[in-house]
């Protein structure tokens, strides 16, 4: 057990330090979007730089609907997909893991792959021009979340076996 409380640890404090970074790369281009710092345009592109540099950081495309539906709402999902992924590997360093707050973490995790991917997918089409990558993306999504499905429903499983245990001691 020791083992996979060393690597849950390392993964929910990289996990941790990416949902962080995603959280300062999207406010940091709505900053420069709406102040319009750091950020200029080229032929049919925004170009947002590094700050107080002129070093290109972010390269979009000049339009609101890509903008949106192509760069910020992406964003804003792996934003919340690795922080919820974080909370997914703390579960597995407490010192009881079948928990009523540790199966919320799961399933606020599996929905988020199940349905969050596949609601925004859809809407981004009606919007966007949509690449075949972001298919298989969002499968592997699905899948991911179904996986995670399946480990609550074992930890579901785990917490009434522990109630039944403490009950009996």
């Amino acid at each position: 057990m020791k083992k996979t409380k060393f690597i849950s640890k390392t993964l929910y404090v990289v996990t941790s330090l990416l949902a962080f970074l995603y959280f300062v790369t999207t406010a940091y281009a709505i900053g420069c979007k709406t102040l319009g710092i750091n950020i200029h345009y080229t032929q049919k592109q925004e170009v947002i730089e590094y700050p107080f540099t002129d070093i290109p950081f972010l390269l979009l495309h000049d339009t609101w609907r890509y903008w949106i539906f192509s760069f910020l709402i992406p964003l804003l999902f792996y934003t919340l997909f690795f922080f919820f992924l974080s909370n997914v590997f703390k579960v597995f360093f407490q010192p009881r893991i079948f928990t009523k707050s540790n199966i919320i973490h799961l399933k606020r995790f599996y929905w988020h792959n199940l349905f969050a991917s596949i609601i925004l997918m859809f809407i981004a089409y009606l919007f966007v021009e949509l690449e075949t990558p972001v298919f298989i993306i969002v499968s592997l999504h699905i899948f991911l979340g179904i996986f995670v499905f399946i480990l609550s429903e074992i930890f579901n499983q785990g917490l009434h076996l522990q109630n039944e245990q403490d009950l009996y001691i």
